[in-house]
């Protein structure tokens, strides 16, 4: 498996500098049904993916694939409209390859975001969660291999990877514009499948209240590099394996687009008091 260089990245951001000379300081990763985020954004410059070196193609539907750049909320920001994910065949080093190049573009907090499965029973679908911690159960870690210490250390320390005063702030916002945010664990899982029954109890036993194909690799390369981190969930179906009923892709897209004003307004106020 190929590792990304140092000198990997600074190609990647050197086109990304060649097209916008911006001085981002946030990052965010806008996952299924909320790229409508990137529309607030006051773009200038907009990179599809395959002009960027080393970046992978988006194949999944929703995920637009072009990295957007300017300003939200009065912040200088760039925008990942479409990521990409281990079940598309992307390997661990692929996929986690861009928040290396925005680490380099000068980011210093990334907001992310996803669709994910409820296992909490006191969720419902559409609710909004702030993760507070994860579980790495896709059998994978972009951190294994050589370690180049211009990119991070070679054991980076996991006790808060998600940032919690950034957690705080964003409830705060969330409760001044009356949002319920609760605060969660997320499971992150391989996929493509949706679990099975037997699998949602183990998750749920394990402390899971979210489960998803995504964010958990994102955060352990950004923790590596160096990031604060705030992480977002839409929960958009439950995953009660003695309620269990099919799920459609269409019905999870759904869900996830009637939130995403909710976690937009959230996303802009936290923005404007980072």
């Amino acid at each position: 498996m190929r590792h990304h260089t140092w000198e990997d990245v600074e190609r990647a951001s050197a086109v990304v500098r060649a097209r916008w000379s911006g001085r981002p300081s946030v990052a965010i990763v806008l996952g299924t049904g909320l790229g409508a985020l990137a529309k607030e954004i006051d773009a200038e410059a907009t990179l599809p993916y395959e002009s960027i070196p080393e970046f992978p193609r988006s194949t999944v539907e929703s995920h637009a694939g072009q990295l957007v750049c300017g300003t939200l909320a009065g912040r200088c920001v760039v925008a990942m409209e479409g990521r990409f994910h281990l079940y598309e065949g992307y390997t661990p080093a692929q996929v986690t390859f861009p928040i290396r190049v925005l680490r380099r573009l000068g980011c210093e907090t990334l907001i992310i975001s996803n669709a994910s499965g409820g296992l909490n029973p006191y969720y419902a679908r559409g609710d909004l969660v702030v993760i507070d911690d994860h579980i790495n159960l896709m059998g994978v870690n972009p951190l294994v291999g050589p370690n180049d210490d211009r990119l991070g250390p070679r054991f980076p320390d996991l006790i808060e990877p998600y940032d919690r005063a950034l957690q705080e702030l964003a409830i705060r916002v969330a409760r001044q514009q009356n949002l319920s945010l609760a605060r969660g664990v997320y499971a992150g899982v391989l996929g493509p499948n949706l679990e099975t029954r037997a699998e949602y109890r183990l998750l749920r036993v394990a402390g899971a209240d979210l489960v998803g194909m995504s964010t958990v690799p994102e955060v352990l390369v950004a923790v590596h590099a160096g990031f604060r981190v705030l992480g977002f969930s839409i929960v958009t179906d439950m995953c009660l394996p003695d309620a269990l009923a099919p799920v459609r892709v269409e019905e999870i897209l759904a869900v996830a687009a009637a939130a995403e004003p909710k976690l937009r307004g959230i996303v802009t106020r936290v923005l404007e008091e980072i």
